[in-house]
């Protein structure tokens, strides 16, 4: 039987740095660039050695990057069997992190490669979502950065009202309402006209946020109706303090529920378990949460668990209370427990058989109009 060859690369945007080995062989170092021919060039020389090596199989594995998936769904088209390791689960020593080249990098994936192939070892592989599901993840996180970059318009707006040392008047109303953004537009003046100019240019970029929000809130309203999330959605909708945006920001990042086989680990991949550190007779200590995962789901599970808490009570209002009763400076352990608690119930919904999910109707944000049909 011949040894599998063993591919490690380090990708960057301009070169990908490989390692390659065949069983307990010496490694070979190449580097490629990392354009389309080079790409492929690469593939051509894998399938050659394997064939010269007795189709032997093929192994090739690198680091998850901001360059998304683009190289593993190239080396699978190739038949090349890849893997994307997930870079907070590799270990790494200081003196690695003081003696770091992009051969050592690649070198100790080859390691961690070799491990897995001739040993066993498991690999800190990632889950690989379809290419639906990733476009579906653009449209979501297109929605979320558009609403965080309107709130730091505002926010710029009334840090400028601050300094330049006006105060809104009382007939205008609160803040952002239609009276209290015409008295914005009456306040750039010929004595401030920088202040008057900048002041207009945020204007103009609310305007155009808001704009594209309503646009973002229209594909979204599609996205729902759609085969992959019409039979899902509506129950999770169902879930107080859990709106449209919300149960779409938890099935795209989340993927597939079926792949967590229990609350734990589905806890744990969106970074809601303790951290924990035992050593020796030092007892098992648990610290914050690991913050791993997605930040989108905690951050729309924290808003969701604040209007649990607020407005609809229930059990979640009853533990975050009797955990604040406890110890009034737990504010924060009590909101996670809460979100843990959301997402675990939101995790045992998505997860179940359609016909259970299919008759509840999916709630939409107010001002959202239907899709068409």
């Amino acid at each position: 039987m011949c040894e599998p060859i063993m591919v490690a690369c380090d990708l960057h945007d301009k070169t990908l740095v490989l390692k390659i080995a065949q069983g307990r062989d010496g490694a070979e170092t190449l580097t490629v660039a990392n354009v389309r021919s080079g790409r492929l060039q690469l593939m051509r020389r894998l399938q050659e050695r394997s064939r010269a090596a007795g189709n032997a199989r093929v192994i090739f594995a690198y680091e998850a990057s901001g360059q998304g998936f683009c190289l593993y769904d190239e080396l699978t088209a190739a038949g090349v069997e890849c893997h994307v390791l997930a870079p907070t689960k590799i270990a790494r020593s200081p003196q690695q992190g003081r003696h770091k080249t992009d051969h050592r990098d690649a070198e100790a994936l080859l390691h961690l490669l070799r491990g897995h192939v001739l040993a066993g070892n498991p690999l800190p592989s990632v889950w690989i979502p379809d290419l639906q599901t990733r476009d579906d993840r653009e449209l979501v996180r297109a929605r979320l950065d558009a609403a965080e970059k309107l709130t730091a318009i505002k926010a710029q707006i009334q840090g400028a009202l601050k300094r330049a040392g006006l105060v809104r008047p009382e007939p205008s109303g609160r803040f952002w309402t239609t009276s209290f953004r015409a008295w914005l537009g009456q306040l750039p003046s010929p004595e401030r006209p920088g202040w008057g100019a900048a002041l207009l240019s945020w204007l103009r970029q609310l305007e155009f946020l808001e704009t594209e929000i309503e646009r973002l809130d229209e594909a979204l309203a599609r996205l729902a109706e759609s085969p992959r999330y019409a039979q899902r959605l509506p129950a999770l909708t169902q879930l107080q303090g859990v709106g449209l945006l919300t149960a779409l920001v938890f099935l795209t990042e989340v993927g597939e529920p079926g792949r967590f086989a229990n609350r734990r680990q589905i806890s744990a991949y969106l970074g809601l378990v303790p951290t924990s550190r035992e050593s020796g007779s030092c007892s098992d200590r648990k610290g914050h949460i690991t913050r791993q995962g997605p930040s989108r789901v905690r951050r729309v599970l924290c808003q969701a668990s604040w209007c649990r808490i607020r407005a609809h009570g229930g059990a979640d209002r009853d533990v975050y209370e009797r955990m604040v009763l406890r110890n009034p400076r737990h504010k924060k352990i009590a909101v996670v427990a809460v979100m843990r608690r959301l997402a675990v119930r939101m995790w045992h919904t998505a997860r179940q058989d359609p016909p259970q999910v299919a008759s509840a109707r999916v709630r939409r944000r107010p001002g959202v109009p239907a899709p068409a049909a």
